[in-house]
């Protein structure tokens, strides 16, 4: 019996992810209607447009709604979650945009997002008709050039510095940024609240308040959100999914593909799948090792 179907539990509930040629974007579209995302994070800035629905997720520690024709705009790594709203779910595209490439195609440095959602019908529907368009692109020339136009279309809403009120959020924590560290190096190890703490040189509990006020998180919600991250990273490149969740520190293959469909709303092997095709090319098709349960 498989640990997870290949789809959602429920009908409704359908994503698809997708890599085209240019390295440093990754395609996401999906309708949900009952699934809860985990609180997970992209090393990327997540971009897209609501299309119909209204999304509730938490983000910076703060709920936020994402109704029709509403642009929604993540910095890189900030954890969130997403569910719906409205008994009729929501369907939205995204694009995962590495910010080292945003740099490349705007020749900006340090965009920065003050708000993740914008109501701007007219902007949202462009940037909804742009994801499309990556999505079906027929070649390279086609992605970068509707990369272009998006960023430009997006431009009005980044701030290029950080602004004062954004700054108060982020202010540095030099003992949290000693445990943001250890994790984001040690994510694959079993990490105690004691190890943590001592780290920061905090007792326990008082780390895990002052973690949480900075983060929005717990300890153990980053630490899976980043293996979460790491599998999807491995698994893009070709890792088996079995060899993945030991890599990654956890107990077996169910649990990463339980866990990695609660977070991304696919399965592992249907992910490895997905963003690998366009790598088949005659003989050098490379495909995911067999994976039972998908």
């Amino acid at each position: 019996m498989k640990a997870v179907p290949d789809h959602f539990e429920h009908p409704q509930d359908a994503a698809e992810f997708k890599r085209p040629a240019r390295a440093g974007i990754e395609l996401y579209r999906a309708r949900i209607v009952h699934h809860a995302f985990d609180p997970h994070t992209h090393e990327a800035f997540g971009l897209g447009a609501i299309e119909s629905g209204v999304e509730r997720f938490r983000y910076r520690g703060g709920d936020h709604l994402a109704p029709p024709d509403t642009l929604v705009l993540m910095n890189p790594d900030e954890l969130h979650t997403g569910r719906a709203e409205t008994e009729h779910g929501w369907r939205y595209r995204m694009l995962y945009l590495d910010a080292e490439l945003l740099t490349q195609v705007t020749g900006e440095r340090g965009w920065h997002f003050a708000q993740p959602t914008v109501h701007d019908v007219r902007t949202a529907r462009r940037v909804g008709r742009l994801l499309a368009a990556m999505w079906n692109a027929p070649d390279a020339l086609a992605i970068d050039s509707a990369l272009v136009d998006l960023l430009e279309m997006l431009r009005p809403h980044a701030h290029t510095g950080t602004t004062r009120s954004a700054s108060a959020i982020t202010r540095p924590d030099a003992a949290l940024a000693r445990v943001h560290a250890l994790i984001q190096a040690r994510y694959a190890e079993p990490l105690t609240l004691e190890q943590l703490a001592h780290e920061a040189g905090l007792s326990p509990f008082h780390f895990l308040r002052r973690f949480k006020q900075r983060y929005h998180v717990t300890p153990h919600q980053m630490v899976m959100a980043v293996r979460l991250f790491r599998a999807k990273q491995q698994l893009a490149a070709g890792v088996s999914p079995a060899h993945v969740a030991a890599d990654v520190g956890l107990v077996d293959q169910p649990h990463l593909t339980r866990r990695f469909a609660r977070m991304y709303g696919v399965t592992p092997a249907r992910y490895q799948a997905q963003v690998n095709r366009r790598n088949c090319v005659q003989d050098r098709c490379r495909r995911p090792e067999p994976h039972s349960a998908a």
